[in-house]
């Protein structure tokens, strides 16, 4: 019988989320973490045993019981981990984060939502709504909500909210009640090496949707679905399909429009967070939670109240001289998608980013299509990449994608140590930080240094 669960990587957004559900259900609870984060002390304040030195001595006695210890990893951890190697070597239960997230939608009705880009707020909006009708819900993040503090939700629902990665193919092993698919261009090819492969996983996920439930897919995505016999398909997208938006008014530092769903219209549906990019996102999320039982009142008010997520067109400064924002973007298409929306809102300012790629891999696949997003921007500061898991490819640099932007567009390479200095120096109309890596630790100053 399982008493203890110990984490690999807990400090991970998606793991921190499992940490904390084991927690709250009174498991000792504890797990290796490379770096000391904010949210890691978080988690040893909710009473979780966290430490930083990759050691068994390192691991508290109650997590060395194999009869009685559930061990969860993230695949981002080399399989040459000593705490890794000793659990393998010892017999001990272990488990990918996501099949423990895989038990949870067989013993739940699965919300989930998958894609290459959007899942996080789509997700996190979704669950918003659900938790704040009398629907409920439970829900796994992959990001921290602003409205709760968290990137977790518990409650009594029947429902439970997981964001579905298709990293490692970890998605299969989710048995999904109703999920969206926002978008499938190809990422992670150092996992799944060509677009068609990568295509294929999601075809394989729609297949693991169960009898009864929905697939609510963005209408013109080059992947086929496959769903068993009994699984409704909808599609949805801004401007048509089952779900979608009409009368859209942007103005005035707001966006407005009407939700069109299978059953009708719901009118003045008001963006908590107005970006352009989330009339794609909170028509997704609308959709599961209208399928669900959520009232037009309920979405009105919660879009409405949505406050967003952290990292994820996350506004730091707001004023009349200039805008500063964080994103966690970091694949071309996401890239895009912000400036575009960005540039919607401030179409006479200047805007400027500093942007961390993030995985050798992703960046030599990518540079080419990386350059040509960038190049919608005014200015672009480019930081050495973020390896993550990775290590050095011979010629993969930042400089690819440097010498790939358009002529005439003000361009510089910096090392992130100089990110402060270089902001101190300019003046800038809009300036967003871009990228999934550590780019994120120093965001709080370049808040202070702009606020002043």
């Amino acid at each position: 019988m399982v008493k203890s669960v110990y984490f690999v990587g807990a400090g991970g957004i998606g793991m921190s989320a499992l940490v904390r559900y084991f927690l709250t259900k009174g498991y000792n609870v504890g797990g290796y973490d490379k770096t000391p984060s904010e949210l890691t002390e978080k988690l040893i304040e909710e009473g979780a045993k966290i430490h930083y030195e990759e050691n068994v001595d390192g691991i508290d006695e109650c997590f060395k019981d194999k009869e009685t210890t559930l061990v969860v990893y993230t695949p981002a951890i080399p399989t040459e981990h000593k705490e890794m190697v000793y659990f393998r070597e010892n017999g001990f239960d272990i488990q990918k984060r996501a099949q423990v997230l895989g038990f949870l939608t067989q013993s739940h009705k699965g919300l989930c939502v998958a894609g290459t880009h959007g899942k996080t707020t789509t997700s996190t909006m979704a669950a918003h709504l659900l938790h704040h009708s009398h629907v409920d819900c439970n829900a796994f993040l992959g990001g921290i909500s602003k409205n709760y503090g968290t990137n977790y939700i518990l409650s009594d629902s029947d429902y439970v909210v997981i964001e579905a990665d298709e990293f490692d193919r970890s998605f299969h092993w989710l048995r999904p009640y109703m999920t969206v698919i926002t978008a499938t261009d190809p990422d992670h090819l150092d996992i799944y090496g060509t677009k068609e492969a990568y295509l294929e996983s999601f075809r394989k996920y729609t297949t693991l949707i169960q009898p009864g439930g929905a697939l609510v897919i963005h209408k013109g995505l080059e992947m086929t679905a496959d769903v068993q016999d009994g699984v409704k398909v909808y599609e949805y997208s801004r401007t048509e399909g089952d779900f979608h938006a009409e009368n859209i008014r942007i103005g005035g530092g707001e966006i407005i429009f009407d939700f069109v769903h299978p059953n009708g219209v719901v009118k003045d549906i008001q963006l908590g967070v107005p970006v352009s990019i989330n009339i794609d996102n909170g028509i997704a999320a609308m959709a599961l939670a209208i399928l669900n039982g959520v009232s037009e009142d309920e979405l009105r008010e919660g879009m409405k109240s949505f406050g967003g997520v952290d990292r994820r067109f996350d506004f730091k400064v707001k004023n009349d001289k200039m805008v500063f924002l964080s994103d966690y973007a970091h694949h071309p298409n996401e890239i895009e998608q912000s400036v575009k929306s960005i540039r919607e809102l401030y179409q006479d300012k200047k805007i400027a980013a500093i942007f961390q790629p993030h995985l050798y891999t992703r960046t030599r696949d990518f540079y080419k299509e990386f350059a040509s997003a960038l190049s919608l921007l005014d200015n672009v500061y480019l930081c050495d990449i973020y390896p993550a898991r990775e290590l050095p490819i011979p010629g993969v640099t930042s400089e690819l994608i440097y010498d790939n932007l358009r002529p005439g567009i003000e361009k510089h390479l910096i090392h992130k140590e100089d990110i402060l200095t270089t902001v101190e120096k300019r003046d800038f109309d809009v300036l967003i930080s871009l990228g999934a890596g550590d780019i994120e630790n120093y965001v709080p100053q370049i808040t202070e240094i702009l606020s002043k």
